[in-house]
């Protein structure tokens, strides 16, 4: 009797990207599907889409396996259509699923040519304008009878609120976002439907928003020169589409017959100076009809207002784009953790956690009372520690309307902190009134990592906050000082990181449309995108290299070829830049580089003053880009390009090794960056030398007593060419070190997000003098992509994950850890442990295996219609299994015997770091005779292995010596 196939299951579908705004972005969506099954190594033979469009249900057959961002089977959808899809599945097993739920989906404007509604702004003089003013625009409207639809669209020159009869419009914040707005100006679109109706059962409607400066209006520049980017006083524009029974549609759109001010509640509100609103100008202008703003004036179309070559740019409907990344909500609220009075007597609340967002308060007290709210990341002798917010205020305050219990928050700015200082409150203070709420865009999670080790733990959810902090809108290097910009540099290390921990294809894609377009206006890529600054800038490595890499990345995470398409003209842009400055030499040398960023060996005030030189990194990311571009055009099919990029990368890759690297091993500069560079981008690939580079690696990182030597550009690096030639213990050890500079330092120093810095906040509790110092910036938490491919042991063994690398290297005391990623064809969860000593185990899935060491027990979940390359620890080669439930169980081998050999002044310096208690001893009897030489062997790369203890003691008397030499031998 055959037994029935195991069933299967449609679990989800979406269509588009996952955390999309509600109204898609684009006419032809594609269409994903997750399936579970009850069985093993399911895999889906064919599917069928269905799309259900003017009533009309299609059928859509697909051979194969693909179920991820599958290309929209049906025409294209036009602007203000719906329709809908579901899904249903056949497995190689002959098993058959049910059709899925329907998944409705729905589009607005698709783009300029179905915008009819122009900006409008107040009709005042440029002088006039309140300073960090805010503008409030209204329009009354009859709805139509039997209203069966009203979608309203919505844009602004700022940042913008609206309503229809007084109540807000969806839950989104910080609209329209900050996109390139010279040449992309994002639109949302929304279901209003019911607050039509709701207002139109007493009359007429009121349409109404306020508009302030936000990202639009903001002084951007360094040093106290700042000045406004994008021209023009703030402006709306606004399209209300309704739609009768009998399918007849009105139009309401802004114009000169709106009516509007700028006199309102909200008085002055700046992203960097923070908000003031005056609760006793509130009124009922924005829900009832027939009132008149205060101060009313007419509306004027901006068209009006802009110079010619203002207008070219800012008022072609071409540039008008629906929003496609992720809307930034509130996605959680903290409670106030405690109370600090500090020594000036400020009340200080602590929220626990360094975070982005604003506090909402509740309050009772009389009209007029002023509440000033002053944020900040850390405190230093027990106050604010405001001095790295430089010139941002980041304050905020609230005038209370006084006829009873109030409840306000900030709407047009956000700040990064973890402290508040509140004055001016009335009455007793009840923390109960007080929540902080974090406000980001509302990426999908889909990544987590535990382990065995807290401090570990804490570190990965630093990387995880720090994310969150700065993905507002765009990806930014810091969410609170006078700053906050889209620096190409930090999310092209950390791209990665980010698609592990959150789907990112929607986010990253939309900020990649903007780096386009900034790089076509620029001529190259700039530093920062979008692009506000008032000066330009020459092509620099590892920045400008974002074009490339970030596209790269993405493909690796969710493998669709069509954002990777869109990019593939800025990518080949930037690489021949750079091939224009290389020209014969295949070397990109000179000129200004950012080089390896933030080096700790860097004076506070040079950042850029690394140790190794920027001409091994501006050369090495030439290669990089380079070969990103070959992958790019070998995935879409540009076979002339893919043979003239991949034959360029090689030509760069020897002149590389040529000028850079010795036969024995050994980088021209002799740092930890320089090193990786030639590891991990593939620079060296002649086995030996490769792991003669390795083995330099790990000694210069034990030489330098396990502590960071690497900026932004090296530090994704260490723990992966470490671990790639063999040094995985070292990796380890880099990783766990906690003396300063290293990634748990900050958290032994209460650290709950990724500081800019390595000692941002000095050991003895004192803010890092230099200029920049954020404690939010997540450019050096790129190593938890190690982490998760490393200790979690989740890969990708293909692009996107139709084929899992599970390859968990233990190490580090680690006696445990789990991961888990949702791939988008299910949960990839990943979970080892390690018990025992000299035990025999099992190898893959029932091999006999026998060790001297622990048992390293591993379980791991495959999704359906997915596989898995799993590769044990000390295995040479990968076993491939398909989707299930699976447990390995094997022997690790035991750790390194102890070096026998007794502890002299002839051992070497490496070996006394390697042993956690020779070393104490030894810095304890060098402290007591006063040689405080030795006070400087970590940050000097001292403890060498062909450095002896003897060589090494200078300028001390024979008894000294003796007194050295007696505590070494009381070693054993």
């Amino acid at each position: 009797m055959t037994a029935d196939p195991p069933a299967v299951r449609v679990v989800a579908l979406w269509v588009g990207d996952r955390g999309r705004p509600e109204f898609l972005a684009t006419a032809r969506p594609t269409v994903s599907w997750a399936v579970e099954s009850e069985g093993t190594d399911w895999a889906q033979r064919s599917a069928q889409i269905e799309v259900r469009l003017d009533g009309v249900v299609t059928g859509f057959d697909l051979l194969g396996a693909g179920s991820q961002r599958q290309p929209w089977p049906a025409r294209d959808l036009a602007a203000y259509e719906s329709a809908a899809v579901r899904v249903w599945v056949r497995g190689t097993d002959g098993s058959a699923s049910a059709l899925s739920s329907w998944v409705e989906v729905r589009t607005g404007p698709l783009g300029g040519d179905d915008w009819r509604a122009p900006l409008i702004t107040p009709a005042v003089a440029a002088d006039a304008w309140p300073e960090r003013g805010t503008a409030r625009f209204r329009t009354e409207l009859t709805a139509p009878a039997g209203l069966a639809s009203a979608v309203l669209s919505v844009t602004a020159h700022g940042l913008y609120e609206a309503t229809v009869g007084g109540v807000r419009v969806g839950d989104e914040l910080l609209t329209p976002g900050w996109t390139a707005y010279r040449d992309r100006l994002a639109f949302q679109t929304h279901d209003v439907t019911a607050l039509v109706r709701a207002a139109a059962a007493d009359g007429d409607v009121v349409l109404a928003a306020t508009v302030a400066e936000g990202w639009y209006g903001e002084r951007f520049g360094f040093d106290g020169n700042f000045a406004r980017a994008y021209p023009g006083p703030v402006a709306l524009a606004a399209q209300l589409r309704l739609v009768d029974e009998a399918g007849a549609v009105t139009w309401v759109t802004t114009g000169p017959d709106w009516t509007t001010s700028v006199v309102g509640p909200v008085t002055s509100a700046s992203i960097y100076q923070g908000e003031s609103h005056d609760a006793r100008l509130d009124d009922d202008a924005a829900a009832v009809p027939g009132v008149t703003l205060p101060a009313a004036l007419p509306a004027r179309l901006l068209a009006d207002v802009l110079t010619d070559d203002d207008a070219a740019d800012h008022l072609t409907a071409a540039r008008l784009v629906p929003a496609s990344s992720p809307p930034v909500r509130v996605i959680e609220t903290l409670p106030v953790r405690e109370v600090r009075t500090s020594g000036s007597g400020a009340t200080i609340l602590d929220f626990g956690q360094n975070l982005v967002g604003w506090v909402r308060l509740r309050v009772d007290g009389r009209a007029g009372t002023v509440i000033t709210l002053r944020h900040a990341e850390v405190l230093e002798d027990g106050e604010l520690g405001v001095r790295p917010l430089r010139f941002a205020k980041a304050t905020d305050r609230y005038t209370l309307r006084g006829d009873g219990p109030e409840e306000w928050h900030p709407r047009f700015t956000f700040h990064g902190f973890r402290y508040v200082e509140v004055s001016g409150w009335p009455g007793a203070f009840d923390p109960a009134d007080v929540t902080a709420e974090v406000v980001h865009s509302d990426l999908v999670r889909t990544g987590e990592l535990t382990t065995s080790n807290p401090l570990l733990n804490q570190l990965h959810s630093n990387v995880r906050w720090g994310m969150r902090g700065n993905f507002v809108s765009l990806p930014t290097d810091c969410p609170q000082r006078d700053e906050r910009l889209g620096w190409t540099g930090d999310i092209q290390v950390f791209a990665p990181t980010a698609s592990y921990l959150y789907d990112t294809a929607g986010f990253l894609g939309s900020w990649l449309s903007d780096l386009t377009v900034e790089q076509a206006r620029s001529g190259t890529v700039p530093i920062v995108v979008p692009n506000p600054l008032p000066f330009g800038s020459p092509p620099g490595a590892a920045w400008g290299d974002a074009a490339t890499i970030v596209p790269d990345a993405l493909y690796a995470h969710y493998a669709d070829p069509e954002p990777l398409a869109r990019q593939y003209a800025s990518m080949r842009a930037w690489v021949e830049d750079l091939r224009a400055i290389a020209g014969d030499s295949n070397l990109w040398t000179g000129g200004f580089q950012f080089g390896d960023w933030l080096d700790p060996s860097a004076p506070p005030d040079k950042p850029n003053q690394a140790r190794t030189h920027s001409d091994i990194v501006a050369s090495a990311y030439y290669y990089r880009s380079t070969a990103a571009l070959t992958r790019a055009a070998q995935v879409l099919g540009c076979e002339d390009d893919a043979h003239t990029y991949a034959a360029l990368a090689e030509q760069i890759r020897l002149a590389f090794v040529a000028e850079y690297v010795t036969p024995a091993g050994r980088m021209m500069c002799d740092a930890h960056t320089a090193y990786a560079l030639a590891i991990e981008f593939g620079l060296v690939t002649e086995p030996a030398l490769r792991a003669r580079l390795g083995a330099n690696l790990a000694e210069l990182v034990r030489a330098f007593g396990y502590r960071i030597g690497t900026g932004f550009v090296g530090t994704p690096l260490m723990t992966d060419a470490l671990t790639r030639t063999g040094h995985a213990d070292v990796a380890y050890r880099l990783l766990l070190e906690q003396g300063c500079p290293s990634w748990l330092y900050p958290v032994t120093m209460g650290a709950t997000t990724i500081w800019e810095r390595w000692d941002s906040m000095l050991p003895d509790g004192r803010i890092n003098p230099g200029e920049m110092t954020s404690f939010n910036h997540y450019a050096l938490g790129a190593v938890a992509d190690w982490m998760h491919r490393a200790i979690g042991g989740i890969a990708p063994a293909e692009p996107g994950y139709a084929t899992v690398a599970i390859a968990p290297v233990p190490g580090g005391g680690l006696t445990s850890a789990a991961a888990s990623l949702d791939t988008g064809y299910g949960v990839v969860t990943v979970d080892w442990v390690v018990e025992g000593s000299a035990v025999e185990g099992t190898g893959v899935e029932g091999a006999a295996v026998q060790g001297d060491g622990s048992t390293f027990t591993l379980r791991a979940s495959v999704p359906a219609n997915t596989r898995a390359l799993v590769t044990l620890p000390g295995a040479d080669d990968a076993v491939e299994v398909g989707s299930g439930e699976h447990t390995w169980t094997c022997a690790l081998p035991a750790p390194p015997a102890v070096d026998p050999a007794p502890w002299t002044l002839d051992t070497p310096l490496a070996r006394f770091m390697d042993d956690d208690v020779a070393r104490s001893a030894l810095l304890a009897v060098l402290a007591e005779v006063g040689f405080f030489f030795a006070a400087g062997w970590t940050a000097d790369g001292r403890w060498r292995s062909d450095t002896s203890l003897r060589q090494s003691l200078v300028m001390l008397s024979l008894d000294a010596i003796a007194t050295i030499e007696r505590t070494v031998a009381a070693l054993g």
